[in-house]
């Protein structure tokens, strides 16, 4: 028979919660939907801006998409590998952190507008206020 602490359990309700029910699914090289979109959003811009140069010199527009479809696949595969080893071990917001600090550091009005003015970006020494003359001291002649 249940203790007298323990109430009966309620019909549908959950009485655990796993851990990893909240987590994004890996869906392409250990990257999460929305970390495949800013791997594939970055390079399909680096092979645009490849594209366009080169769609020039050779006089074929067919270069651009060509040189997008390219980037796209070459950043998920090296761009998946390399997050994945950088992720290992770190919470699953790391990513979005790492970034909003960095926007902190280099655009800090820019980072006030996505979330980033709440980071602390301080730099410097710490400190607990002691001074020297109290270190020294033996502790029984005070």
């Amino acid at each position: 028979m249940a203790g007298a602490s323990e109430s009966p359990p309620r019909a549908g309700l959950v009485t655990f919660l796993p851990s990893r029910l909240n987590r994004h699914p890996v869906v392409v090289r250990g990257l999460t939907a929305d970390e495949l979109w800013i791997c594939a959003g970055l390079s399909g811009t680096a092979g645009l801006v490849a594209g366009v140069p080169l769609a020039w010199l050779t006089h074929s527009i067919a270069m651009v998409p060509t040189l997008i479809v390219a980037g796209i696949g070459v950043g998920v595969f090296v761009g998946g590998g390399l997050l994945r080893r950088m992720k290992r071990g770190r919470p699953d917001t790391w990513l979005y952190r790492q970034l909003q600090w960095r926007l902190a550091l280099r655009y800090p009005a820019l980072a006030s507008h996505l979330g980033g003015g709440q980071l602390i970006t301080r730099s410097g020494w710490w400190t607990t206020r002691r001074q020297r003359s109290n270190l020294s001291t033996p502790r029984g002649s005070a």
